[in-house]
This record gives structure tokens, sequence and C-alpha cells, in this order.
């Protein structure tokens, strides 16, 4: 920890932090929650724990004039058994707005996973510094974009010149659920995921409830949705009820129904966007569970595979296939009394070309330039006219 008493050293706190739904005081200093406590006492998962609290989309933003600046975080990092080395997460540097630097923190607490078992150790760690220097010496925005892929405690923040909140720039609020693509999986940075991409582009702030395994229609989601402030909202619903093989269609459509009229519940007249699933060959005829391809693990890379039976549809097993059908049956018969709710097939944000193109680098994630590529479909078919978010004021 730098006790140079040329630098100042600003509390940490929520008016210096955007896109997270809560903040916990930790022994360490704060740590972002992308879902709010009542949500999180009604689920167990270790898998949306993991999830929620790895701050994709979140950031400090604040105003200084300072020409450098440091945080102490301590990040979590996951390593999972069997296979490669997981890079340290990347934390973003926008200056104005502008892309202005990246930086690690190494060390950190430890999450081992072994996949195959479905055991976790964690093993605390210390933790560590980033700095950025050569900021331009005047007023400016500064927003640090925590990694999207890493849990992170934020212990200090210091600069050599004061610190403020960043003033309300009248930016509409675009709040996003969807699953670990949504989250980011596999991009090259907190700034390089497809919604950070969208929302950079249509000038928009972005709150990211992408929770990597967990878009599962469960109802304290939708809550969550429904109480958090936004102007636009979207939920993008499919591949993890794949994965998990979590329902049948009987279930489905009443469940996404169910999550419908909860975000209405809320948000009675905002923009709702309902997106289906991107492309993926490994469920688009075939069911789930998705399960660890031990066979790429082995050979050192990451890698997942389809464990139904395509004849298993016959008895209601979803496919990628079957809900974008139904998805679209959905919000078709559902808009005729909810004008301002919309669809979006995911095949127009990344389609079986884009896989021929950009495969998916574990048969199930998008690398970074795919994220790159959905998010300005996205930004373009959402927010340009005549798209659902473009009319708003």
């Amino acid at each position: 920890m730098n006790t140079d008493p040329r630098w100042i050293t600003t509390p940490l706190t929520a008016d210096l932090v955007r896109g997270a739904l809560e903040l916990e005081r930790t022994p360490h200093g704060l740590l972002p929650h992308r879902l709010p406590a009542r949500a999180r006492a009604q689920c167990a998962d270790p898998q949306l724990a993991m999830a929620e609290t790895q701050p994709s989309g979140v950031r400090l933003a604040f105003r200084t004039a300072a020409t450098a600046v440091e945080l102490d975080t301590l990040p979590t990092k996951r390593v999972y058994t069997g296979a490669p080395p997981r890079p340290d997460g990347v934390y973003d540097l926008l200056v104005d707005g502008q892309p202005a630097g990246q930086a690690t923190v190494s060390g950190g607490s430890v999450l081992t996973v072994d996949m195959a078992t479905g055991t976790t150790e964690h093993r605390p760690g210390e933790p560590g510094t980033l700095r950025f220097t050569g900021l331009p010496a005047r007023e400016k925005d500064v927003e640090i974009w925590l990694p999207h892929n890493e849990t992170t405690e934020l212990v200090a923040l210091r600069t050599d010149a004061p610190v403020a909140p960043l003033p309300d720039r009248g930016r509409r609020v675009w709040l996003h659920h969807g699953s670990s693509i949504s989250h980011g999986s596999d991009a090259a940075s907190p700034t390089g995921t497809w919604p950070a991409r969208a929302a950079a582009l249509a000038g928009v702030e972005l709150i990211n409830l992408g929770l990597g395994g967990s878009a599962l229609l469960d109802p304290f989601t939708a809550r969550a949705l429904r109480d958090t402030p936004a102007d636009l909202i979207s939920v993008k619903i499919g591949i993890n009820l794949v994965n998990a093989d979590l329902m049948r269609l009987r279930a489905f459509a009443p469940a996404v129904h169910g999550f419908l009229d909860t975000i209405r519940e809320g948000h009675p007249t905002t923009p709702l966007l309902v997106i289906s699933p991107i492309h993926c060959a490994l469920h688009e005829h075939t069911p789930g569970p998705t399960l660890p391809d031990l066979t790429a693990l082995a050979s050192g890379r990451m890698g997942f595979r389809a464990a139904g039976d395509p004849a298993e549809r016959a008895s209601g097993k979803l496919t990628l296939a079957v809900i974008r059908e139904e998805l679209a049956r959905i919000v078709r018969e559902r808009a005729a009394e909810d004008p301002r709710l919309g669809y979006l097939d995911g095949l127009a944000l990344y389609g079986e070309d884009d896989a021929a193109e950009l495969p998916l680098p574990d048969g199930l994630h998008p690398g970074a330039d795919a994220h790159r590529r959905i998010g300005e479909r996205f930004a373009r078919l959402a927010f340009t006219a005549p798209g659902p978010f473009a009319d708003v004021p």
C-alpha cells in the first residue's frame, strides 16, 4: 500500500461505483454484488454466488484532475483443474469515455474448481495494487472497469488530486440480463463484453446482470430486474436452461410469462426486449445437459459437449431451436397488449455463418472478436431506428 503523503486517499463509497446493485462491507473493503441480498438468500448455488460477485459492467467512476491513480483490490482468481492457467483479470481505464490504459492485479485469493467432480477449494490471499499514470492534467471523467470474470473486492483508492463523483450526464440506463455470454465469458476485457460494447456505441449507462450459468428464469432475478430503475430492459433467455437441462417445454412457456410479468410489475411501460440464443452448434437440435469435454481437458484446453439425445425433444426436452420458436410465439402473443415488448432473434447477432468465421473457442462461448461483432450488431438492431430502443427519449 502506498503511504506517500502526496497521495490523497478517497473513501470508497456507493456514489463512486456504477453497475452494482449492492455493495457489501467486508474486512478488506467493498464487495460489489450484481444481485441484492434478498435474491442471494433465496439460492445457495455456488455457481450463482461466484457469477454475481464477478463485477461484469461494474466500474469506479469519478471526476478528477489527477494524473495518477492507484487502486488496491483483492481479486479472487479461478483455476480449473486440468485446464490451462487463466490470465489475470483485466482492468480497463477510460478517460472521458475513451480507452486510456489497462492493468492487472497479481496475487489475491484462488478458487480451484474441479469440473469433473464439481468440487471447489478456496485459498485466501492478499490485496494487490494497480496504477495508472500519465493521465491528462485537467478535469476529466475517469472510469475504471473492474474485471468482468474475477470477483473483486475494492480496498483503497488513491490519486494525486481530489476526486468527486461523476455528475449525472442524463444518459439512459440500460438494464440487461443474460447468461455467461452476456456476462462476458472469453471477452478480452470488461469493456470488450458485447453488452459493454453495445452500451458504449449507444451512449447508455449499462447495468449488466449477465450471470454465468445462472440465467435460469429464477423469480428472484426477475424481482431484481423489477426493482432496479431503468429506461431500457433486455433479457436474453435460453442457453443456460439447455445447459442445465432444467425444465421441459411444458414448464418453459409459463416460466417465461411469469418472468416477464414480474418485470412488468415494476416497469409497466419500459421498452422490454426479449433476445433468443445465439447460434451454438452443440445445442441447436440436441438437448442438454452440457458437460465438460474431458478429452479436451486432458489435452489442456477447455471444451464442452452436449450429453442429451436429439430424440428426447419428443418428450419435451429443450433445444435452442425449440426455445427460439417458443420465445417468438410468446412475445408475438403478448405484444398485442404490450406494445413496448419486442423480440430479437439471437441468430441476427451471431448465426451459423458467423460461427464458421469466428467459431466458439470452447464450443459454447464467443471469443473476443465475436463479442465485438455481437455488441456492434446489437447496438445497430436495438438502438437505431427502427430498433425497439431507438425512439425512447
